[in-house]
């Protein structure tokens, strides 16, 4: 018998890099005939590629469509449709910080982020119909979707997912599956970038972006039934080694986006290289041993697409397309440099950048067509 094995996407958070997600998908869609229906069976997203994945699991009755939509409006990215980046909106910001700094010792009052995502909210409002989802989980066309945020009470990495009745919650160490169905809060609080985005309340704590203390992404796949993973980051995986020197104490920019990368880039490179080596050691176990007891053990297919080149200099080449009030907090950060472009790759929504990252997805992507296209074939189980 021929049976398709259930396979997830797992999209990883990094802010405006998740536009190289879309030009992935883009390639996928043409690799696959264009087809309506969804070859995801599972969906999993962090941050901004929680928002990406929402939106593949709200269009699922239709996977071209959805590529459509996300594509849409990556592709005309402006960083007003994310966060309040007009001069009052920024100049207001600066205030609160600056009145925190004087006086909140006085007041006891504290600015809950640097800047304001209402419009991200009102975007995701209008473009995502969440009870689709349900439709598509009691026709088949989808089994599974998760979106992962971090609890700043607890420290637990909590993936809401709304899936098959089959699928149970689960707990490990500082992991936790929860059943909900899911809404807009649920893609707000995973995309809060710490410091960047407020936090938001849910069930009972706060919870911010949930690529921190993430130290497993590819975990809320497998325990929501994936045989086979594609995994689409938004860093190179394997940099070559370059040790550079400098005498230059680092900006702000450069210290915030090295901490950004920790958050975001760090723990997947870690999670497939572990399953990898999971992968292997099962391989040389025999199969009667794998599937017996109370612990079924498999191994799971994985396919790992992420940028050829470094994000750093495509966002250099593009900072200046953001607005002028942007700029003028960012070059105090001394983000607008190159040496503090890490930064700026995260938060620049603009449509340059984003349109220069879905070519590079798309351009990357058709570079793996063969392998591609094998991963999608049916397998014989």
């Amino acid at each position: 018998m021929v049976k398709k094995k259930r396979i997830a996407l797992i999209l990883s958070g990094g802010g405006a890099r998740a536009a190289y997600q879309v030009g992935v998908l883009l390639a996928i869609r043409e690799l696959l005939g264009n087809p309506v229906g969804n070859p995801f069976a599972i969906l999993c997203g962090t941050s901004a590629g929680a928002i990406n994945a929402a939106t593949l699991a709200c269009y699922s009755h239709n996977f071209a469509a959805a590529v459509e939509a996300l594509t849409g409006v990556w592709r005309n990215m402006r960083a007003g449709q994310i966060y309040r980046a007009d001069p009052l909106g920024m100049c207001l910001s600066g205030i609160r910080w600056l009145g925190a700094l004087l006086f909140g010792w006085i007041v006891k009052y504290s600015p809950r982020s640097i800047l304001d995502n209402r419009p991200l909210r009102k975007l995701l409002e209008n473009a995502l119909d969440f009870s689709t989802i349900q439709h598509s989980l009691d026709n088949g066309s989808l089994y599974a979707v998760s979106i992962t945020a971090s609890g700043y009470a607890t420290g637990d990495s909590v993936s809401f997912y709304q899936a098959h009745p089959e699928i149970k919650s689960w707990r490990r160490a500082h992991r936790v599956g929860c059943r909900t169905t899911l809404s807009v809060d649920h893609l707000m609080a995973s995309s809060a970038i710490p410091f960047v985005f407020p936090a938001l309340y849910l069930n009972r704590e706060f919870f911010g972006d949930g690529s921190m203390r993430q130290l497993a992404p590819i975990s809320p796949a497998i325990h929501l039934g994936a045989e086979k993973v594609l995994i689409v980051g938004v860093a190179q995986l394997a940099e070559p080694l370059r040790r550079q020197s400098s005498t230059t104490y680092p900006s702000l920019a450069q210290i915030a986006g090295h901490a950004m990368a920790s958050i975001f880039l760090d723990s997947l490179g870690s999670d497939i290289e572990r399953m990898e080596r999971i992968n292997r050691t099962l391989s040389k176990v025999p199969s009667e041993l794998r599937d017996g007891g109370d612990i079924s053990l498999r191994p799971v297919q994985s396919l790992t697409i992420a940028p050829s080149e470094r994000l750093e200099p495509l966002a250099a080449q593009h900072v200046h397309s953001l607005p002028w009030a942007v700029k003028i907090l960012l070059r105090g950060l001394g983000a607008m440099s190159r040496r503090g472009s890490a930064l700026a790759s995260y938060l620049l929504f603009e449509k340059p950048y984003t349109d220069a990252l879905i070519n590079l997805g798309h351009k990357d992507a058709m570079a793996m067509r063969t392998e591609i296209e094998a991963f999608f074939r049916a397998d014989h189980t």
